[in-house]
Formats: C-alpha cells, structure tokens, sequence
C-alpha cells in the first residue's frame, strides 16, 4: 500500500528504527518512535483547536522540538509554515495575514517579539504546551487521518513578492512523497548517513534534510544558524557530530571556503556535498574538492514552486575557473524544458529559453493569492489536448553539448545596454573567474542606465576594471565597480541584490 501523507513515511520508518535517533540539536535529540509519539500527542491537543485543512505558524528557529509542532500540525489535519523570525515585524506580519493561521507557535527565545506580533490568531509558546501535553486519543487521530489526502497541504513556504507581499507557496503530501525517494536514489543517501542540516525550516532546503530523514531512517543534525557566522564551532560541529552528508546553500559552502573552515579542521566523514540556490562559484568549490577529494558533488536546482529541486547534475570532472556547472538532467517524474519568447520548444544546443517545468512535483499554487497562482501556473502551451499544468520559472538557460541545462541568469536579469542585449551572470562570472576575486553580484541602475559590480576579494576596484576589460566588450563592462567587505544575503541565505540596488541609488529603486 503506497503512502498517503508523510505520517505514513514516518510511522513506517519508526516501526523499523525506533530507537535510531532521528535528529538532534545542540540541546537534545529525539529518536523516531519518540517523534511519533509527541506528534500523535500534539496532533490530539491541535484537534480541538484547529480546524480540518488550516495553518499552523510557527515563530521560531529550528530545533527538534520545532518538528514535533510541524508533525503534530499534520496529525490534528492541518499543514505547517514557518516564519523567519530575522524578518522585520512588519514583513512577518504580512505572511501572517496571508497566511490566516489557526494558532501561532513560539518559544521562549521569541516569547518577547512573538507577542509583540499583530496576530488575529492565539499565540501560543511551543515549549509549555510540550511540557504538559495529553495522551494520544487514536479515535480522534484515526477520523482525521481517515479524511486526508495526499493532495492536501503539507507546507507553505514565503518567497519574496514584487508587490512586497511575501508569497506563501503551498507544497501538498503527494509532491514530496514523489520527490525523496527519487533524491534519496540519486545521492545514495542510506540509514547509516549523518546529514548535516543547514537551512532554516522556512527555507526549502530543509525539507531535503526532514523528510530525506524520514524516508531512510539515517540521522540528521541540526546546525544553529549562527554556527555560519563562526567557521571555527561550524568545523567543530561537523566532525564531532561525523556527518556524512550535506545539502546546502551555495552561499553557505562559501563561508566556509572563503573564511578558511577547512585549514581548521576537515570533517573527514562527508561523502556527498549536494548545493543549490545559486550559481557556485569554480574557485570556491576547487577549495571543497581539494579538502574532500573522496566526497561526491551535486549541483541541484529548482525554485520553491517545484518542490525542492527539478534537475541534478553529478560533477564528474574539473572545472575551470570561467566555466558554469551545469544544472544537469530533471529528476525522474518532472519534465523540464525550454521555451521561447514565442513558447516554443527550443532542443538545439545554446539557445537560450525559460526553464519550464511539469509533474507531481508542482506546488499547489501561491497561499490565498489565485491570481498570482493563475500567472505562475499555466496550462503547458506545447499541450493543446489536455490539462497539464506547468511553471515558469523565469530562469534563462540553454542546453549544452551533452545535453545537459546550464542556468544562465533570471530574466529580470537581463538589460538592453547600448542596444545589446545583457545578462548580468555572464558579468558576475567573468568578475568571479578573476584570481582575488571570492563572490560578485551585479545589478542595474535603470534611472541612469548603468551597471553596477559589487565583489568580494583581495583585488583592488582598477586591477578588476582592468582584467574585466579584457575579458568583457565595452558595452557590458561595468559602469561602476565596488570592493565590499561582504555582499548582503537575503533570509534564504542568497546574494540580495535588491539591498544592493538600494545602496547604489540611495534607496530609490
């Protein structure tokens, strides 16, 4: 019998491994059968709060306590969200109103700003309700289960919006029931793994992490957000804990390159490195392979809409400092393409489309915002005789000699300069490929129609104008260079070009 929702996967893999713990943080850890048992209980306390199908919030950072609430939410039949607590009130307070949760959950740690939120909700500290919780009532839990569906919302995660709305992306059960297993078969990921968890839990990366965990019965570690702001206790962190297995943000593996984690000490375990969000920059990666040469690496890419990932490619050779790692091959199950401007199908090698995608995979659709839904999620134009749902990515890439997808920039990454059309990434690239060069981000003043370089580096602004001159045509060199001391991240931990505009035109965009 197939699974229904991810309670199946979990209750599965506790019947196996009960006593394998299953995740740990600095404070504790927790085995499966442990996590199965203060889910049903939490999931018997929501019952009475929450009704069928609705949000449960949550206010806090990580933590093993964290995902009783998130399962304990799906056992009472409603669906998780977290809310970057990083965020400025205001932003958070606009996910929420999106949002409309039942209850909002938060910890001591954010007792202070939790309640400082305009919520319409009850707000409620996690940690007393897990300090008293009642016993699992199996009729009440056995009726709710009984009505579920895999095609219900397990998650919604928040993504930017243009309008400065954030957008809740709403992934349901049967998504990420089809899409481990089939990341589990391509890493090689098994119950003797140790993943190094990373991303916050409102940031899809951690659903790899969470329900990679779940369908294998391996161990994942939850490493504090401000363990990458101290490479040294990051290092530390790895080895004592011997992971094997990382799946991280291409911004995350530069901070330990960049600031020299591994002339520490090197987590000799780490067998596979999986990174994604970003194009990841040649030299900091040559820093990885040199101190794991054993480990295997694999590019991932996808946006939030796709549930994670919808192309993979396995690095199989070195790469030189101008080259792009391809993003690879789809998934098995999601079928990704190109398409013109026109929507045509585009199959011949270098020319550029939008990445589109297709398959179990798709979210739902953005939370409590059908109209916003009905332009990202389109019926596929090359179907002309049944629904097939598709999603514009807005990425640009093109296919290379072997077949594979090689990212280029987003769309809105490309200008008209002097009636040249410009991709932004082909000038970051070309910025990173020079030696003393660690990161670089470009972006577009249109009021005075000028492009701005911002790097990272020990290269000072004239010997970089000076190489890029050589490498770059008049036209797309820089009008203006910057040397900063680091580049801004946004809460996904990647390159937040909007506060680099911000900065070059003083706040006016």
């Amino acid at each position: 019998m197939r699974d229904i929702t991810i309670l199946d996967m979990l209750e599965r893999t506790a019947g196996v491994r009960p006593d394998q713990a299953a995740f740990l943080d600095p404070l504790k850890s927790i085995t499966f059968s442990e996590l199965v048992d203060r889910s049903r209980r939490l999931g018997t306390y929501l019952a009475g709060r929450i009704a069928f199908g609705s949000p449960v919030a949550f206010y806090m950072e990580k933590s093993v306590d964290a995902l009783c609430g998130m399962f304990g939410a799906v056992y009472a039949g409603g669906f998780y969200s977290f809310i970057d607590v990083r965020q400025p009130a205001a932003r958070a307070e606009k996910a929420l109103s999106v949002l409309q949760p039942s209850i909002l959950f938060y910890d001591r740690a954010q007792r202070d700003k939790a309640e400082a939120l305009s919520v319409s909700c009850p707000a409620v500290c996690l940690d007393d309700v897990l300090s008293q919780l009642p016993e699992a009532d199996e009729k009440v839990l056995s009726s709710i289960r009984a009505g579920l569906l895999d095609t219900d919302p397990l998650y919604v995660n928040f993504t930017s919006g243009s309008t400065g709305t954030p957008k809740g992306v709403a992934v349901c059960h049967r998504s990420v029931l089809d899409f481990i297993p089939f990341l589990v078969q391509i890493s090689g990921i098994d119950e003797t793994d140790v993943l190094g968890n990373q991303a916050p839990f409102d940031f899809d990366v951690s659903v790899k992490d969470i329900y990679t965990t779940l369908y294998t019965g391996a161990e994942t570690v939850l490493i504090p957000r401000e363990y990458f702001t101290a490479p040294t206790t990051l290092m530390d962190y790895l080895c004592d804990h011997e992971v094997t297995s990382l799946c991280w943000a291409v911004s995350a593996m530069c901070f330990v390159s960049i600031m020299n984690g591994f002339d520490y000490r090197v987590p000799e375990k780490i067998r596979r490195v999986m990174f994604s969000g970003e194009v990841m920059p040649v030299k900091q990666l040559d820093v990885w392979q040199k101190f794991l040469p054993e480990a295997a690496f694999i590019n991932l890419y996808g946006p939030t809409e796709i549930t994670c990932n919808c192309t993979y490619y396995v690095l199989d050779r070195k790469f030189e400092k101008n080259e792009t790692i391809p993003i690879g091959r789809p998934f098995p199950n999601e079928r990704v393409f190109l398409l013109d401007e026109e929507d045509h199908l585009i199959t011949k090698e270098g020319v550029l489309g939008e990445i589109c995608v297709c398959g179990t995979a798709l979210a739902l659709g953005y939370w409590n915002d059908p109209e916003k839904t009905a332009k990202a999620f389109v019926q596929n134009p090359l179907n002309r005789v049944y629904p097939e749902r598709m999603y514009r990515t807005g990425d640009l890439g093109t296919y290379d000699s072997d077949g594979n997808l090689v990212y280029h920039t987003r769309k809105d990454f490309q200008i008209k300069q002097m009636g040249q059309r410009i991709e932004l990434g082909e000038i970051e690239a070309a910025a990173m490929a020079l030696d003393g060069v660690f990161r670089a981000a470009c972006v577009y003043d249109a009021g005075k129609k000028k492009i701005l370089l911002y790097y990272t580096g020990e290269k000072d602004v004239p010997a970089v104008k000076k190489e890029l001159s050589a490498t770059l045509p008049p036209y797309m060199m820089p009008g203006k260079t910057v040397q900063v001391s680091e580049l801004p991240m946004n809460k996904n931990g990647k390159i937040d070009r909007q506060a680099l505009l911000a900065l070059a035109t003083g706040g006016k965009k």
